[in-house]
């Protein structure tokens, strides 16, 4: 029998694994199953350039999978049960149905999270998913010459939203409210060349404001005081899918799912868990934060175990690390972030046009790497370890 192996969710991390698992493994041996709400690979760190008005390419998934083995089945999953090992999910053509699996790998990623703010739900938009962009992306459209638009958050996601709105919308007046400050993570030199852009591009600053309520036509912050906001973007954190925690699978007080070094879900060894809903710990103990460039190594280190100890080969042992940020300040302008291999800045920073055409290779390698799932490994595919029974084939190392 082949064993069963089914990826929920296709963005950065579910998409690479799915692909590298199918250069590893021996197709006679496995069936890998890629399940996804969306027809198409979503490039999720371009959505703020979608919601800004610019169309961005189609790909079809099926058309990335041709060939190479991997099943797509688009679907929304609704629950998973670890102890039946298996997933529910609801089809538009069939309804619901149950997907069994020897091995499962979990990259479901994450969302908005209103974190409580009244009025987010209601009356905020933001750029977490394609629909969300478009929707934004509609909204905006409707505005007259000096709307008000308003981005709540002080990270990567509020910086590229505004900076792209306000390019792509001249005419509008945006602004951005953070509860701390606008970039305060980056270097001095940085922070410089961030603000000397929004200035360039007519972006108000709110730093130190703490958003009580979002109304249809402004946000409230503190007791009293107010920011006009006939749209507010709301960027303000992410969360992931309570599915994790409803599974029995161990999970962080934030849901996310607790891996060891090889993405294995320390409570259920059947489970891989990769991207935002994976909580592993990256240098010097610190959790990796959710971000592309987390999800691309994840991917690889998880896709790369789970073969090993499929064929009885070595588990690879490799520490997940970072190497720079990436800002877009629209489409011409940019800043590249040296870090340290723990994340933390370092004085080296390129700006402006370069940093923009750096920021710009980097996303389209990451887009190509998911695209030709099957060019960047060795041809040669490895045959699964013997094994007795209908258990799953893992030999443990």
């Amino acid at each position: 029998m082949k064993h069963r192996i089914v990826v929920l969710g296709a963005g950065y991390a579910g998409a690479i694994t799915a692909g590298r698992l199918a250069k590893r493994l021996h197709r006679d041996d496995v069936e890998i199953t890629l399940v996804n709400g969306d027809t198409e690979f979503v490039e999720r760190v371009r959505l703020h350039q979608l919601a800004g008005g610019q169309d961005l390419p189609h790909r079809p998934l099926r058309d990335i999978y041709a060939g190479t083995g991997v099943q797509v089945r688009q679907a929304r999953v609704t629950a998973v049960d670890v102890d039946g090992r298996s997933v529910e999910v609801t089809t538009t053509e069939r309804g619901a149905e149950t997907i069994g699996y020897d091995t499962l790998v979990y990259a479901l990623g994450s969302t908005a999270t209103d974190h409580g703010v009244p009025g987010v739900a209601e009356h905020a938009h933001n750029v977490a998913g394609k629909r969300e962009a478009l929707r934004l992306r509609a909204r905006l459209g409707e505005l007259e010459p000096g709307g008000t638009v308003l981005v709540a958050g002080g990270g990567l996601t509020a910086i590229e939203a505004a900076a792209e709105i306000a390019e792509a919308h001249p005419g509008l007046k945006v602004a951005v409210a953070a509860r701390g400050g606008v970039g305060d993570w980056l270097s001095d030199k940085a922070r410089r060349h961030l603000r000397g852009a929004f200035d360039r591009l007519g972006i108000t600053v709110h730093e130190q404001a703490d958003i009580t309520r979002v109304e249809a036509d402004r946000v409230v912050v503190g007791a009293s005081g107010g920011i006009p906001a006939q749209v507010t973007v709301w960027t303000a954190g992410f969360a992931v899918h309570p599915i994790a925690a409803a599974s029995g699978l161990e999970v962080s007080d934030t849901g996310r799912i607790v891996v060891d070094g090889t993405m294995r879900s320390v409570s259920h060894p059947d489970v891989y868990a990769v991207g935002d809903a994976a909580l592993a710990e990256g240098p010097g103990g610190r959790p990796l934060r959710m971000s592309c460039a987390t999800a691309t190594p994840m991917a690889w280190l998880a896709a790369d175990a789970l073969a090993a100890r499929l064929t009885g080969r070595k588990v690879p042992e490799t520490e997940i690390g970072y190497a720079a940020q990436c800002v877009s300040l629209g489409r011409r302008d940019g800043i590249l972030q040296r870090v340290t291999h723990d994340d933390q800045v370092t004085s080296t920073v390129v700006t402006g046009r370069m940093g923009a055409r750096i920021k710009e290779l980097i996303c389209a390698s990451t887009v190509w790497s998911v695209t030709h799932p099957t060019m960047l490994l060795p041809t040669r595919r490895h045959r699964l370890a013997p094994t007795p029974s209908r258990e799953p084939r893992l030999t443990t190392r």
